[in-house]
């Protein structure tokens, strides 16, 4: 994997997250073995440890790093789970190190599986704006470039609407100085990465916790949402 040869910009990102990629292995029992390597390619082969109903509903996410853009989503009543991945891009089976780096047109992505009847679609967008610097066309926070683009894919027509309407809201509230870039696409595919992104603030919550402190992630929430980071209608799981 990379070794940190600068302390600044992209390429510092990148090397912390390989650095934790590579201390993850040691103790997970996964694909990633391949994947340090350099020979592994993603089959598509992570599934998510709950069960998922045929009929749940999906959405699909980029809001930059998918380690922390999962997180809050699988905290929600009525979501059964939450797969980090890649959409956006012509390329099939893509693997981490090829989109992080640019190699793709992909961007990381979560895809969550949810009850409409226990959790709304509209309600996953207000949480999803709340992770998010929607102004932001170039990446987001530390992580930079159009693999860490936010976009919202919407599945169906309904979704398109609820996306453009809550988008337009967001705009009239006057809570942002710069125009909102985040671009609302028509999902056409996912690829799930590798299973040891999978969950990764369990697997290894001190480096999670120490790059998403990096990131600046939180400090924009908090400053941009203050009091209101937190969408009270979504209800957290009990258990």
């Amino acid at each position: 994997m990379v070794i940190i040869e600068r302390l600044t910009g992209n390429d510092m990102i990148r090397a912390m997250k390989n650095t934790f990629f590579t201390l993850t292995t040691l103790i997970c029992l996964s694909g990633c073995w391949n994947e340090i390597n350099g020979s592994s390619t993603n089959n598509g082969s992570s599934e998510p440890q709950t069960e998922i109903p045929a009929n749940a509903s999906l959405a699909t996410f980029a809001g930059g790093c998918f380690w922390c853009v999962e997180t809050p989503f699988e905290k929600l009543e009525g979501v059964y789970a939450v797969i980090s991945g890649f959409s956006g891009g012509p390329e099939d089976n893509p693997t981490y190190k090829d989109v992080a780096h640019g190699r793709t047109g992909h961007t990381e992505v979560v895809q969550i599986h949810f009850d409409p009847t226990r959790i709304s679609y509209d309600i996953l967008l207000q949480v999803f704006w709340r992770q998010i610097n929607p102004t932001d066309g170039g990446g987001q926070f530390v992580d930079r470039g159009p693999q860490y683009r936010a976009e919202i894919f919407y599945h169906d027509e309904q979704q398109k609407e609820a996306a453009l309407k809550s988008k337009a809201e967001l705009e009239a509230s006057g809570r942002f100085r710069a125009p909102i870039v985040t671009a609302i696409t028509a999902y056409e595919k996912f690829f799930p990465a590798e299973e040891y992104h999978q969950d990764f603030y369990k697997k290894s919550p001190a480096h999670y916790h120490r790059y998403r402190n990096g990131s600046g992630r939180d400090k924009y929430i908090q400053k941009t949402w203050g009091d209101d980071a937190v969408y009270p209608k979504a209800r957290e799981k009990t258990n």
